[in-house]
């Protein structure tokens, strides 16, 4: 018994033999919104429409920096955010193929951002896990492994290697 209380899981130092490989993962959380519609539903989502999304990035790294990080959450935000603010946020978001929406946007006169798939939210998630991660952390040893999409509290998309 320690002075706060029973011991049960006594503290030992590992050894090669005993040292278990972990996997480290950090996540950084990111709002945005954005308008979309969804092409071809077969329901109200075919009507443009928009969310507050809330994105999750967890990341890894082969090893940990000299401090003990697979990375500093705030590059993290600083490189998806940018992404997001140059690209996404505050952009109505529609797939290249749909010509009503192309022909909307083609004047410029409003933001949008014309994706080369149908922005479902399992799309978006696969794109930024896919395309978008490994050009931002190209630089870093870090490999963001899983992306989770929430358009509402109630719905998500996850998508992970």
């Amino acid at each position: 018994m320690s002075a706060i209380g029973p011991t049960f899981f006594p503290l030992k130092v590992a050894t090669s033999e005993t040292r278990v490989t972990a996997v480290t993962t950090v996540t950084r959380r990111l709002c945005f919104a954005a308008g979309h519609r969804v092409f071809g539903h077969e329901s109200k989502c075919a009507h443009p429409h928009g969310h507050n999304y809330v994105l999750h990035v967890n990341a890894t790294a082969d090893q940990l920096d000299s401090i003990g990080r697979v990375i500093d959450f705030g590059v993290i935000k600083a490189r998806v955010g940018e992404w997001l603010e140059v690209n996404w946020d505050h952009a109505f978001l529609y797939f290249e193929d749909d010509r009503e929406m192309a022909a909307w946007f083609a004047n410029g006169k409003w933001r949008g951002y014309a994706c080369p798939f149908n922005p479902t939210a399992e799309n978006m998630a696969t794109y930024l896990l896919h395309i978008v991660s490994p050009l931002l952390f190209a630089d870093t040893g870090v490999r963001v492994v899983e992306i989770v999409l929430e358009e509402t509290e109630n719905c998500r998309a996850t998508v992970r290697i």
